[in-house]
């Protein structure tokens, strides 16, 4: 499997932050709900991060290639597109934070 051709299949820029952070979900995940949430909050205040939400029941073939198991899915995506983190379940914000700003530089 390319993992970068998945990523590019699905609209992903990784190129455009210091990190990406993909995120596969479904609509009715509750733990997907509050990932959202706390991804939003770190983007806010992190101009580095960039972040790719992924309805998981939409995007199946990509679901199997990626071996997705569960939602929450979290795929930390460096500049050049490499996966350096992947995370499944809900995060806890400073768990978030601590990731994120390890790879930005923190925040602004």
């Amino acid at each position: 499997m390319q993992t970068s051709a998945v990523f590019e299949r699905l609209g992903v820029r990784a190129g455009d932050a210091e990190l990406t952070v993909v995120q596969f979900s479904t609509a009715f995940c509750g733990p997907c709900r509050a990932t959202t949430a706390r991804l939003r909050q770190l983007q806010a205040t992190r101009p580095g991060l960039a972040t790719v939400h992924v309805d998981a029941e939409s995007h199946l073939a990509e679901v199997r290639e990626l071996d997705v198991r569960v939602t929450p899915t979290l795929f930390f995506l460096d500049r050049s597109g490499t996966v350096v983190r992947r995370m499944s379940g809900a995060p806890a914000l400073a768990d978030l934070a601590a990731l994120v700003d390890a790879r930005t530089g923190g925040v602004s």
